[in-house]
């Protein structure tokens, strides 16, 4: 099925990358159900990925929507790109994201443009190896999107915790300075 984007009241768009019908074969014939995988944003770096399953399709993409909604995280974006390069793998698909110049665009294929743009990040370069499963290469991208870090603020972690370590390691000495004294 094609990708449908809706605008939410609360100032989150979400998009329908794929909406599967799956058969269940019972006694009585076949039953019909429908899986829709959404994907939730707020194009501020906010962005959320659920599935929902349902008999009827409005169901599934409104219980993957509310699925999408629970789980959403921040993503660090940096100058309308990533901070850094990332490879994240999800079951069977592989999916390397990359940092691009500005004004280069979003070169990505459907299922990875669903999410990056979602998430705010205007200019990327994306591929997609192995398997191109949707459900598997939109949450592999989430999963991409989600172990990136800030480097300016991890440095600035490091470095004060660097700093409590050294203060911590100067009480010890002081310490046992006290303690061999007396």
């Amino acid at each position: 099925m094609t990708m449908q984007e809706r605008e939410g009241d609360s100032g989150l768009s979400e998009r329908v990358v794929k909406i599967s019908r799956v058969s269940k074969v019972v006694k009585g014939g076949r039953h019909l159900s429908f899986n829709a995988v959404v994907v939730v944003g707020d194009g501020e770096g906010q962005i959320g990925v659920g599935l929902g399953k349902a008999n009827a399709v409005p169901d599934a993409v409104r219980k993957g929507t509310a699925a999408a909604k629970k789980n959403m995280v921040t993503v660090a974006v940096k100058d309308n790109t990533i901070p850094h390069e990332v490879l994240a793998k999800y079951c069977g698909s592989i999916v390397m994201l990359k940092p691009a110049s500005p004004g280069t665009g979003v070169i990505a294929g459907a299922t990875v443009r669903a999410v990056v743009e979602l998430a705010g990040i205007k200019d990327i370069l994306t591929k997609v190896r192995r398997s191109s499963n949707p459900v598997n290469v939109v949450k592999a991208t989430f999963k991409g999107l989600q172990s990136m870090k800030d480097p300016e603020y991890e440095l600035s972690k490091r470095k004060e915790l660097a700093e409590n370590a050294k203060i911590k390691e100067e009480q010890r000495q002081n310490y046992r300075r006290t303690r061999a004294r007396s």
